[in-house]
């Protein structure tokens, strides 16, 4: 993607480098995360990993915060999600105007390192990048993008990281224009396999506006982005991560929609570029 010397976003709260020196999380690494990414990603923390995060950080706590200088790549890093993050307000804005749907409130990203706390409870590293929606934050702790290439198989590249970003942004559609509130209250009406099915049908449409915005960012793309984001998409698919983890699928627990659906999702939105044609409640409702 073409990034250097773009305008980045005000909207970034760097907190890395204030790790704790204790663990967050006991037992951690990539035995929690594999727990969260069955999860992930990235459902909303305040309907689905806040519990989750709540009971891995049972028994773990924090020591004295200290601080340590960012490192060169770190800091391109984060120049980088800066950028992208610009991509998306720029981009949901004019989507906004162009669909009456009022003003577009920008979220902000947090970079966090180790450890964080947000509205929706405490969390790990080991928790994956996340939405909360009770403090309009999307959270991101960078190292994730490693284990999402080392142990999930998925393409390096900094496309990868642009999609989870434009997935959480998702969830932050999804939060003001009501959709979220409206699958929660539909999953406390229903029982677990129906709630499941509303919380693959809420993922996957998170997964159609990442397409969304990569449409109408293709002036900044290169050779080599679309298939980098549709490698993370196929790494994290509910049917991938129970085969790797566990050998075998079990669809009724599904949350977030095989890698085929992740996929499809994704192209349909980059391939349309309508908002309007994001309806995957129907689809996987019916």
């Amino acid at each position: 993607m073409k990034w250097k010397g773009r305008r980045q976003s005000g909207n970034v709260e760097d907190r890395r480098g204030m790790g704790s020196k204790g663990k967050l999380v006991a037992g951690g690494g990539i035995v929690a995360v594999v727990v969260i990414l069955l999860q992930l990603f990235g459902g909303e923390t305040g309907q689905q990993i806040a519990p989750i995060l709540e009971q891995i950080n049972q028994g773990g706590s924090t020591q004295q915060v200290e601080q340590r200088a960012l490192t060169a790549q770190e800091k391109e890093v984060g120049s980088f999600v800066a950028t992208v993050l610009a991509d998306t307000e720029d981009v949901w804005s004019q989507i906004f105007r162009e669909n009456n749907l009022g003003n577009y409130q920008e979220p902000t990203m947090v970079l966090f390192t180790d450890a964080v706390t947000s509205g929706c409870g405490n969390a790990s590293s080991a928790s994956g990048p996340f939405y909360c929606p009770a403090d309009q934050k999307l959270y991101m702790d960078l190292v994730f993008f490693d284990e999402l290439k080392t142990r999930f198989g998925a393409k390096g590249g900094d496309f990868a990281i642009a999609y989870v970003t434009a997935h959480e942004i998702g969830h932050h559609i999804q939060t003001i224009l009501g959709t979220s509130k409206k699958v929660r209250q539909l999953q406390q009406q229903t029982n677990k396999t129906e709630a499941n099915k509303l919380s693959v049908a809420q993922e996957l449409q998170a997964d159609f506006y990442a397409g969304v915005w990569a449409h109408h960012n293709k002036k900044y793309l290169e050779e080599g982005d679309i298939e980098e984001a549709l490698s993370a998409a196929n790494a994290v698919g509910d049917d991938a991560i129970q085969r790797r983890v566990r050998g075998d699928v079990t669809p009724d627990s599904f949350t977030h929609g095989t890698s085929e659906q992740r996929m499809f999702w994704f192209m349909k939105g980059f391939k349309t570029g309508d908002i309007k044609q994001g309806d995957t409640f129907s689809v996987i409702l019916n």
